[in-house]
């Protein structure tokens, strides 16, 4: 992203005070116990498995792995993901200047 891109979202941020992540493209993330979770913001699957769950970011990946894991449903960048949670890991790639 160029400079001026920086500091224009910079300065969005703060004058229209919108949630970051909007803003910054960045994935929202709803866990209800270790039973549910619910990914807005993503990019696309990248591999499924009843054990894991590996989605595309705009800044790199998510890995989510647990056991009976079931994609309740797929809405554009929404997705929702059933069974036991076990673990919740945000891989970020490095962003050139």
């Amino acid at each position: 992203m160029t400079r001026i891109g920086r500091r224009l979202r910079g300065w969005t941020n703060g004058v229209l005070d919108l949630p970051q992540d909007l803003l910054q493209e960045m994935p929202r993330i709803t866990l209800i116990g270790n039973k549910e979770l619910h990914i807005e913001n993503h990019r696309g699957v990248l591999h499924f498995s009843s054990g894991q769950l590996k989605l595309a970011l705009a800044k790199g990946s998510l890995e989510i792995t647990g056991e009976g894991l079931v994609i309740r449903n797929i809405l554009g960048q929404e997705l929702a993901v059933e069974g036991v949670i076990g673990e919740i890991r945000y891989n970020e790639s490095e962003e050139r200047s």
